[in-house]
C-alpha cells in the first residue's frame, strides 16, 4: 500500500475532523506530517493528536509557511480562508504538492484560477475540489456539458452568520429578507468565508459570473440550507441540502482524500 504524506493549513474544527478520521483508520494511505494555523497553539494541538499515538513518524507544527512547504507533502489540505489559500497555492503546486482546498471562493478570481491550472499542469500535480456543504457536483458538471444551462444558487442563513459583513443591520435580528442578489463573484466579495459552495457550484457549471446567487437571512436560523437548480432542455434538477453544522465540509475532505487513493472512484 502506497503511503502519501499530508499537511494541513488551517487547524480549526474542520481540519480536526480530517485528523480524527486519520486516527480512526479511515485514511490508511496517509501520514499527517505537518500542520500550520493562524496560531501555533492550534497547529500544535492537531500535531500532538498524531504524535500522542506514538507511531513510527512525527507530525510537526509550524508557524512559517516556508517551513511547511519545505516538507514537500504529497497533498495539502486547506481549511483557512480564501486569502490564505491564494497566498500559498501557487508555491505549493510548484513545489510538487497537490491541493485539497475548502476555500473555493478564491477561484472566483479568474486570473488566480487560470494561474493555478497552469501551475498544476506544469508540475504534474492536481487540485481536488471537495463538495463542502453541498453535493451533486457530478450532475451539475454533467448537465452543463450537455446543453446551454441555467444555474441558480440560494442560501438561507442566520443573521448571526452575517453579523460581521456589510449587509448586516439590526433589523435582521427580527425580520427575514434577501440580503444579496447577484452572481457568485459578487457573493464571495461580500461573504469571503460564507459562500465558498456558491463558487464551487459555479466552477462545476457555467462560471462564477453566470450563476445567479441569492443569500437570505432568517432570524436565529440554525445551520445552512443551500438550494441549487440546474436547468436546460434535457435536465431539470434541484439539489436541496440542509446541514445543521459545518461538519459536512470537513467530512467532504475525508471523502475526497479517500477517493484520491481508491481503485474505485465515486
Amino acid at each position: 500500500m502506497k503511503i502519501n504524506t499530508l499537511a494541513i493549513v488551517g487547524c480549526g474544527k474542520l481540519a480536526e475532523i480530517v485528523v480524527d478520521a486519520l486516527i480512526g483508520g479511515m485514511l490508511p494511505n496517509y501520514r499527517l506530517i505537518g500542520t500550520l494555523s493562524r496560531t501555533i497553539d492550534k497547529a500544535q494541538y492537531l500535531a500532538n493528536k498524531i504524535n500522542d499515538m506514538q507511531i513510527d513518524y512525527q507530525c510537526y507544527a509550524f508557524e512559517s509557511m516556508d517551513d511547511l512547504l519545505a516538507l514537500k507533502a504529497n497533498y495539502i489540505v486547506e481549511s483557512a480562508t480564501p486569502d490564505v489559500f491564494k497566498k500559498f497555492a501557487l508555491r505549493a503546486l510548484e513545489n510538487g504538492s497537490s491541493l485539497v482546498p475548502l476555500s473555493i471562493g478564491a477561484f472566483a478570481d479568474e486570473k488566480f484560477y487560470t494561474e493555478v491550472q497552469k501551475m498544476a499542469l506544469e508540475n504534474d500535480v492536481k487540485v481536488f475540489i471537495p463538495s463542502g456543504s453541498i453535493g451533486g457536483l457530478d450532475v451539475m458538471r454533467t448537465a452543463s456539458l450537455m446543453d446551454e444551462t441555467k444555474v441558480k444558487f440560494s442560501a438561507q442563513k442566520s443573521q448571526n452568520a452575517l453579523r460581521h459583513t456589510k449587509v448586516y443591520d439590526e433589523l435582521l435580528e427580527t425580520e427575514s429578507r434577501e440580503v444579496f442578489s447577484g452572481n457568485a463573484i459578487g457573493a464571495i466579495g461580500l461573504f469571503p468565508t460564507q459562500v465558498n459552495v456558491a463558487v464551487a457550484t459555479s466552477l462545476a457549471t457555467i462560471g462564477p459570473e453566470n450563476v445567479e446567487v441569492s443569500i437570505n437571512s432568517t432570524p436565529n436560523y440554525v445551520g445552512d440550507r443551500h438550494v441549487i437548480t440546474i436547468k436546460n432542455e434535457q435536465i431539470d434538477a434541484t439539489l436541496d441540502i440542509y446541514s445543521a453544522t459545518s461538519e459536512i465540509a470537513g467530512w467532504s475532505v475525508v471523502n475526497t482524500l479517500r477517493n484520491i487513493v481508491s481503485p474505485i472512484v465515486f
